[in-house]
C-alpha cells in the first residue's frame, strides 16, 4: 500500500491509506514536533466528502495536545495561509488532497513563520511519532470558530487594477473556488464573469478539479469562444492552482504564464529574482534574464519552492503545475492572487494571445506519466546517455545543445514523470520516442 506521507504533504486514498485514526495521530504528532501546546493554530478543510471526518480527527488530535485550534471552516488552502497571518497564529493545517481524484484525502501542514512542513523540515519526525502512536495529552486545548473569507477577499481585491472591463469565463471544477468568488466578485469592478461548476461538490460530478488535464478544459475552452470572452481560467480543488486559456480557447502552458507574471514583477522591481521549477521551458529563464532579472531554478513541490523563495529573496515563483508563489503572500501560493494579476496583465492588450506568442519558441511535450517497476534503474539509464549534461536537483535532468529532458519520481503518485523540450517539433517527437524506449528498458 502506498505511503500517504509524501515529500511535502500527507495524501492517500480515504479510508484505505488515510483515515481518521492516522489523521488524529498526525495532528497530535504535529503539535509535538512544532511545539504547539498553549498556542493558536488554524485548521481548515476543502469540500471533499472525506473532509469533515478528517478535520474532526485533526482538530481532536491538536486539542488533546493542548493546542488552541482556530477553525476557519470550509475554505481554500490559500485562505488558510491568509488566516494564519490575519489571526496571528503559529501556523495551520488544511485538510485537502488538492487536485487528486475524489477518493483521496490529505493534510497540508504549515509551521510557525509560514514554514512549509515537508521532507527535511519536520515531516519525517511527524510520521515517526504518528506511526508509533506516541500520543501526548495536555490540558488547555480549545476550539474557536472564526470566519475569514471576507477579510481574505478584501485583501485580494486591493490587487485588482484592470485597465479595461474584462469578460472572463471561470471554471471552478466544483472545488472550493466558487465559494471564494462569492465573497470576491462583489468587491471587484470592470468584470463580467461567466461561471462554470461553481457549486462545491467533492464528488467532482462534471470533471476532476485538475486544470492541467486538457480533457478537463473542454467546456471552458468552448465557452470562452462562444462568449467572445477575453480569456478563461480554471482552478483546482483547493484553490491554490490556476490555469488559463486565451481568447481563442487555446491553453496557455503554466510556465508561459510564469513568464508573463515575471515581466509584471520585474517592471515593478527591476533586477528582482524570479524562481521557476525545473520542468519549465527554457524560455522562462531566457525571458527573465532578458528583462534584467535573476532566474533561479528550483525543484518541484510547494515546500521546496517556498524555501527557495525565502532563501533567494525572490519576488515570485511559478510551477509548471499552475502553482504561483508570491513574496507578498508570505512566500505561499494562491490561485486567486495569480488570477487577479494575470487579469490585470490581460487588460493591457486586446488579445491575451498576443502576449503569449513571443514566448512560443520551443516545443515541449508537457508532463507525461509512466508506471515503472524501478525508477532508480530508469534514472541510471538516463544519466548514462552520451553527450548530455546531467543535473540531479530533482530526479535526473539531462541537457543537450538543442533539447533536454527531466525524469522524476512523483511525490504524490506511484509514477515517473517525464518532461522533454526541443528546439523543433520534429526533434521533440524523435527524442520523445527515444526516451520512451529508454524508460521501457
Amino acid at each position: 500500500m502506498p505511503d500517504p506521507f509524501k515529500a511535502y504533504d500527507i495524501r492517500g486514498l480515504y479510508p484505505q491509506e488515510l483515515n481518521e485514526s492516522l489523521a488524529y495521530q498526525t495532528a497530535n504528532a504535529t503539535a509535538q514536533v512544532l511545539g504547539l501546546a498553549g498556542k493558536r493554530f488554524v485548521v481548515g478543510r476543502d469540500m471533499r466528502v472525506s473532509g469533515p471526518m478528517l478535520k474532526v480527527a485533526v482538530v481532536k488530535g491538536l486539542v488533546d495536545a493542548g493546542v488552541h485550534v482556530v477553525d476557519v471552516g470550509m475554505v481554500s488552502t490559500p485562505a488558510v495561509t491568509f488566516s494564519m497571518h490575519h489571526l496571528e497564529t503559529e501556523g495551520g493545517i488544511q485538510v485537502t488532497a488538492s487536485h487528486n481524484p475524489a477518493a483521496y484525502g490529505g493534510i497540508k501542514i504549515t509551521g510557525p513563520g509560514f514554514k512549509p512542513i515537508g521532507g527535511g523540515s519536520g515531516m519525517e519526525e511527524i510520521e515517526a511519532i504518528a506511526r508509533a502512536c506516541k500520543i501526548v495529552k495536555k490540558p488547555g486545548g480549545s476550539v474557536t470558530e472564526v470566519v475569514t473569507l471576507d477579510a481574505y477577499a478584501t485583501f485580494l481585491a486591493k490587487l485588482w487594477a484592470p485597465k479595461r472591463k474584462l469578460k472572463i469565463v471561470i471554471d471552478g471544477g466544483n472545488g472550493i473556488i466558487g465559494t471564494l468568488f462569492q465573497h470576491l466578485l462583489p468587491k471587484l469592478g470592470n468584470i463580467e464573469v461567466v461561471a462554470l461548476n461553481f457549486d462545491p461538490d467533492g464528488r467532482f460530478p462534471v470533471h476532476e478539479a485538475n486544470p492541467l488535464k486538457l480533457e478537463n478544459l473542454k467546456d471552458l475552452q468552448a465557452r470562452v469562444k462562444a462568449e467572445n470572452a477575453d480569456f478563461g481560467a480554471a482552478f483546482d480543488g483547493d484553490g491554490d492552482r490556476c490555469a488559463l486559456v486565451d481568447e481563442t480557447g487555446e491553453f496557455i502552458s503554466c510556465d508561459l504564464t510564469t513568464a508573463l507574471l515575471a515581466k509584471y514583477f520585474l517592471a515593478k522591481e527591476p533586477g528582482a529574482t524570479v524562481a521557476y521549477d525545473l520542468r519549465s521551458s527554457k524560455v522562462v529563464a531566457e525571458y527573465v534574464q532578458s528583462l534584467g532579472g535573476k532566474a533561479v531554478e528550483t525543484r518541484v513541490g510547494h515546500s521546496f519552492i517556498k524555501q527557495t523563495l525565502k532563501h533567494e529573496h525572490a519576488v515570485f515563483a511559478g510551477e509548471l503545475s499552475g502553482h504561483y508563489y508570491f513574496r507578498d503572500f508570505w512566500n505561499a501560493d494562491s490561485g486567486l492572487y495569480a488570477f487577479i494579476l494575470l487579469a490585470n496583465i490581460a487588460s493591457e492588450t486586446p488579445k491575451l494571445s498576443s502576449l503569449v506568442k513571443p514566448l512560443l519558441k520551443y516545443f515541449h511535450t508537457g508532463e507525461i506519466n509512466f508506471k515503472v517497476a524501478d525508477a532508480a534503474t530508469v534514472f541510471a539509464r538516463a544519466k548514462a546517455l552520451p553527450g548530455g549534461k546531467v543535473q540531479e536537483l530533482d530526479g535526473v535532468t539531462v541537457r543537450f545543445a538543442d533539447w533536454w529532458f527531466n525524469l522524476r519520481a512523483s511525490n504524490t503518485e506511484p509514477v515517473v514523470r517525464l518532461n522533454l523540450e526541443a528546439d523543433s517539433a520534429a526533434l521533440r517527437d524523435a527524442k520523445l520516442a527515444e526516451i520512451k524506449k529508454l524508460i521501457a528498458g
